[in-house]
């Protein structure tokens, strides 16, 4: 398997990584998405995509809660309005755009992690996560992450 790290990184003005996520970003508590910022975007790069995964929800896959395509190389922010600028896809409760963290009371703390893929092809359409995985993985130059935690106690 193929280790893709470089300079490529991910970062929030919202939350530092590994520190917990204001309330606002919560599902049941405003569903704001959080800004985030990406820099070192590597040479060769045709389009940027975000992922936002929960391993720790009590699922066999976890949970993703978050699938945004078609973002340009250039771009360095991502905005409140990402679902609207961009190509947002399908989340784990089967419908489109960011959903907020929502771990089950008293299930302890959840990690978010929000990937970032630098791509080398455009990705038509809006694959599910483990589509994008299993279907484009030879696409990937580089990625990173940032990890928000998140507890409903």
């Amino acid at each position: 398997m193929t280790v893709y790290i470089g300079e490529l990184a991910i970062s929030s003005p919202d939350f530092a990584n590994g520190e917990r996520m204001a309330d606002e970003f919560a599902q049941d508590k405003g569903n704001v998405q959080p800004r985030l910022t990406i820099r070192g975007v590597p040479k060769g790069t045709v389009e940027l995509a975000i992922i936002c995964h929960d391993p720790d929800a009590p699922l066999p896959f976890g949970f993703t809660h978050w699938t945004l395509w078609g973002i340009p190389a250039d771009v360095t922010e991502i905005g409140r309005d990402a679902d609207q600028v961009h190509r947002p896809g399908p989340n784990g409760a089967a419908t489109i755009g960011y959903i907020g963290p929502q771990p089950p009371s008293g299930h302890g703390n959840h990690h978010y992690y929000f990937w970032v893929y630098a791509l080398n092809k455009k990705i038509e359409g809006t694959p599910t996560r483990s589509e994008f995985l299993d279907n484009h993985a030879d696409s990937i130059i580089e990625q990173n992450r940032l990890v928000g935690i998140y507890s409903n106690e």
